[in-house]
């Protein structure tokens, strides 16, 4: 169907999540924790990787449907990021409300973004969402084309810190488990349809691993110290790849 534009600033429907110390220790698996990080993998002291913000809110940052009828092959996520306004509880029930913030005109595609806001059984504000998802073939419909141009510039030096960190073969088929099971990161036959040699892995997968040399560089593994990362997703990872984060301090705390 054609897009909405009066569905901005409208609130769609809750979602309510229920997991557990199992559900975030899968995460930390699937994002490429291990032996050196069990405060993320062992429920001994168990703490809550600040990027698992992402996994209650996930069904809801992908609710189009007040926007637009779109096909789920055609859909991409640009953009995400995350606010966190209180440590992540081990296990819990969280609902998230989602708001269509803005809808743009990219000629060959639309771009919707997504806010989200998640709050625990007391209405406490966890971490809000912000995503931005293009939906190939649903431009030309006469709307603002909204910001535009390069962002996030990195300062013209060699970077601060710089981490490494090789993703498994499996990587992907382990992060699928925490909830996004689209068979482009899993079936070999449907990521040829969609153009790539073989599965690739979940930009939301990657965003953990920036999230986790973020975390581990200037926050000292403490998630508590995080308090927003935000991300643009360029390219394509392949499971069994090293992702390099570079990162520069440009003031004190950011």
């Amino acid at each position: 169907m054609p897009v909405d534009l009066t569905a901005v600033g409208k609130k769609l429907g809750a979602v309510t999540h229920t997991y557990t110390e199992r559900d975030v220790m899968l995460y930390a698996l699937g994002v490429g924790c291990g032996t050196d990080d069990l405060r993320f993998t062992y429920e001994r002291d168990l703490q809550v990787l600040p990027t698992f913000a992402v996994i209650p809110s996930f069904p809801a940052m992908l609710n189009l449907g007040g926007a637009m009828d779109v096909n789920p092959a055609l859909v991409l996520h640009g953009e995400q990021r995350i606010e966190l306004h209180a440590e992540i509880p081990t296990s819990g029930t969280i609902t998230t409300t989602p708001t269509i913030k803005a809808i743009y005109d990219k000629v060959k595609g639309a771009v919707v973004v997504v806010e989200t806001e998640s709050v625990d059984q007391k209405g406490r504000l966890l971490f809000r969402n912000t995503a931005g998802i293009f939906a190939r073939g649903e431009g030309g419909f006469g709307g603002d084309r909204g910001p535009s141009g390069p962002r996030n510039l990195p300062p013209n030096r060699p970077p601060d810190r710089s981490i490494a960190m090789k993703t498994l073969p499996q990587q992907a088929l382990i992060y699928r488990l925490s909830g996004d099971m689209n068979p482009l990161h899993a079936d070999p036959d449907f990521a040829k349809l969609g153009g790539y040699d073989r599965p690739i892995l979940h930009g939301l997968c990657t965003f953990g691993h920036a999230g986790r040399a973020v975390l581990k560089a200037y926050c000292h593994d403490h998630p508590a110290r995080m308090k927003s990362l935000e991300v643009r997703f360029s390219g394509v990872v392949y499971p069994g790849e090293t992702i390099t984060t570079d990162m520069w301090q440009v003031a004190p705390g950011k």
